[in-house]
């Protein structure tokens, strides 16, 4: 068992571990627990009813956080011509085709997510390799295979995140900074709940919120009752 540090234990004594609490009083406990000296990260681990093997149980799918997450992504994009220049425009950190796909082959991956015109995915393929395993690889049920490249690199500098389930059936997605206070990161808890609910796959069974709890980045996990979800204190 890994050793945990003073400020840790320190935090970690505010939390009822056999408690469910109200998403509300779950945030301002976070905030509490967030003790260190950096604006840290508030989190949220969801655990679904779902069986992420069969590829009808996968869940996926991206929110815009109306706060956004507190971290301007570095967008890439790869476009040509009109869609080159739409990119650029809308805030693109780096636009190109052939050529950025020669540079990420060299090593390049200065960048958090990556967007792609639907005619240049044969191309891009031969990244798969490099990208799909960093989750960066452009892909069209994340919204980022698209020829609307200008409003998707709006929204994704705007707070758009994509999140999806992982092999043990959890989803993790960060939901703002420390320095949102109690307000915003309650807003964007409920952005991000609400679409993991939509996303739900007709095959799951059962109950499908299994526990959610959130953390900061360094503190202790604290655990949401999911049946209170909907409810906004």
């Amino acid at each position: 068992m890994p050793k945990r540090s003073k400020s840790y234990l320190e935090a970690l004594k505010l939390v009822d571990r056999t408690k469910l609490y109200e998403p509300r009083e779950a945030i301002e406990l976070a905030l509490k627990t967030a003790n260190k000296k950096f604006d840290e990260t508030i989190e949220v681990a969801v655990r679904l009813g779902v069986d992420p093997r069969h590829a009808d149980q996968q869940v996926r799918g991206t929110v815009v956080l109306p706060h956004g997450t507190g971290k301007t992504p570095k967008v890439l994009v790869f476009a040509k011509g009109d869609k080159a220049t739409e990119a650029e425009q809308a805030g693109a950190d780096y636009v190109g085709a052939e050529d950025l796909i020669a540079k990420i082959e060299e090593g390049f991956l200065d960048f958090d997510v990556a967007v792609a015109t639907p005619d240049m995915m044969g191309a891009v393929g031969k990244l798969g390799r490099i990208l799909g395993p960093r989750g960066l690889m452009p892909n069209p049920k994340a919204g980022t295979v698209t020829f609307d490249v200008g409003k998707t690199v709006k929204e994704i500098k705007a707070g758009k995140i994509e999140y999806r389930v992982d092999k043990t059936g959890i989803v993790h997605a960060p939901i703002g900074k420390k320095s949102f206070g109690p307000d915003k990161l309650m807003d964007n808890f409920m952005a991000l709940i609400e679409s993991i609910i939509k996303a739900k796959p007709a095959a799951a069974k059962g109950t499908y919120l299994r526990s959610i709890t959130i953390s900061s980045t360094m503190g202790p996990g604290i655990k949401i009752n999911p049946t209170k979800v909907t409810e906004k204190k």
